[in-house]
């Protein structure tokens, strides 16, 4: 499975769940760049997610 990568408006390279916040709760949260609070989209932050740093 290839590594997914998001480019954010601020910059950043989003690779790993450290990279992002979770705001709200229930059942679809909204994920965020932890940089600059700009919204990742949820396909990708689910992604994001469930990949760790080596």
């Amino acid at each position: 499975m290839s590594q997914t990568t998001h480019s954010c408006l601020c910059g950043a390279t989003l690779e790993f769940r450290q990279d992002i916040v979770k705001e709200g709760g229930g059942v679809y949260p909204t994920w965020k760049c932890k940089d600059c609070g700009t919204e990742v989209p949820g396909q990708i932050a689910e992604k994001l997610r469930h990949q760790h740093p080596s």
